[in-house]
């Protein structure tokens, strides 16, 4: 099912949420994705955190054992901004029927790539998440991608649009704050650690502004927990948000 050239738009016509330059810029990115040493070593970090408060949500969403190794067994899951799926992979071997899409095509080729050299059956595609007609999913997520887009208001609606009765939705972002522009920018990115030019910090979305535009789009947000950065502990889930945060949605 593994498909980076899928383009087969709708009719449906919606706003634009695809910043060409910002394409652009993952998708130089796209050959090193896989690297946990390379250009995207603070992904593979963050990846863990991620899937830990994605099992817990999916858990207590569905109310499913915890020892169940494939809890997203006969679900579908959509991962928007997959890149070249770092998320989309985990997502497969929980059980999910994975489709990926992503702006950048040099991503998702190399997701598809990947994918099958890892013996699984995931569905890319590229470009716009309102152009394709894909019907709706039981899961929908989008990890570090809202700060990303063009506009705000039209990519959570074609989220929320995506999201099945009775699915869940899992966002994570980076805050607006004076930890994350000294942290995440001036030290992620000028030292190396970070791509330059990933981030721009008036782009950030605070937990209230990004309930806010859910609720705008018909969903509620659950609680949100932070994903803090320690010396000790890396980055892990925390009640600190103020370096970035994760959330649920799920519609009202």
């Amino acid at each position: 099912m593994s498909d980076a050239t899928t383009t087969n738009p709708s009719n449906t016509s919606a706003g634009q949420t695809i910043r060409p330059d910002e394409a652009a810029h993952f998708g130089k990115l796209a050959k090193d994705w896989w690297d946990p040493k390379g250009s995207s070593a603070m992904l593979h970090k963050l990846n863990p955190v991620r899937l830990e408060f994605l099992r817990e949500a999916i858990d207590m969403h569905w109310a499913g054992d915890i020892r169940d190794a494939k809890p997203l067994a006969g679900k579908s899951a959509l991962d928007v901004g997959c890149g070249a799926g770092l998320l989309c992979e985990p997502l497969a071997r929980l059980g999910a029927e994975v489709t990926g899409i992503d702006a950048a095509p040099e991503n998702t080729a190399a997701a598809a790539l990947h994918a099958e050299r890892s013996g699984l059956d995931i569905r890319y595609m590229a470009g716009e998440l309102a152009s394709h007609d894909i019907g709706t999913f039981d899961l929908v997520t989008a990890m570090e991608v809202i700060e990303h887009v063009a506009d705000k208001q039209a990519f959570a609606s074609q989220l929320a649009a995506r999201l099945a009765d009775g699915g869940l939705m899992v966002l994570s972002t980076p805050n607006r704050t004076v930890r994350s522009r000294t942290l995440m920018i001036g030290a992620a990115e000028g030292f190396g650690l970070i791509p330059r030019g990933t981030h721009h910090w008036d782009d950030f979305v605070t937990p209230e502004e990004l309930s806010d535009i859910l609720a705008e789009a018909g969903l509620t947000m659950g609680e949100p927990r932070g994903i803090a950065f320690s010396p000790m502990k890396g980055l892990h889930l925390s009640g600190d948000l103020s370096l970035n945060y994760i959330v649920t949605a799920r519609a009202r």
